[in-house]
């Protein structure tokens, strides 16, 4: 597969004794909101992304997460014309508008290094 195909990564699990397709997407460093606001990490990624899990990656502080479709599907906090826009605020001084989950560390549970039992075949 190629990335035009949706897939960047593939790992394999010796465990599951299957592959497991990621799409991964990456910011350098937080960046304003809206161009304006406040600094923040945000990423696109199609709705119908043949990859099973999708990795979202902040360069400039090494952190990544790790998402399977139907966490994408729940926590984005938007969904139009077919793609998910995922983003995080780094300010802890920010307070998020509406229900959904927008702080940094409100995704802490997601981080690769919580989730990697998932790439190993522990869960």
């Amino acid at each position: 597969m190629t990335t035009d195909a949706g897939v960047d990564l593939v790992a394999f699990s010796a465990a599951s004794q299957r592959a497991i397709t990621i799409q991964v997407k990456a910011n350098d460093a937080p960046k304003p909101g809206g161009g304006k606001g406040k600094l923040a990490l945000d990423w696109w990624i199609s709705g119908d992304c043949p990859s099973e899990r999708a990795a979202f990656v902040d360069v400039s502080t090494d952190r990544a997460w790790l998402l399977s479709k139907a966490e994408l599907a729940a926590l984005a906090q938007q969904h139009s014309s077919g793609r998910y826009h995922f983003y995080m605020d780094v300010d802890p001084a920010v307070r998020p508008r509406g229900a959904k989950l927008a702080m940094q560390d409100d995704f802490n549970d997601h981080l690769v290094e919580r989730k990697a039992q998932i790439l190993v075949g522990a869960r």
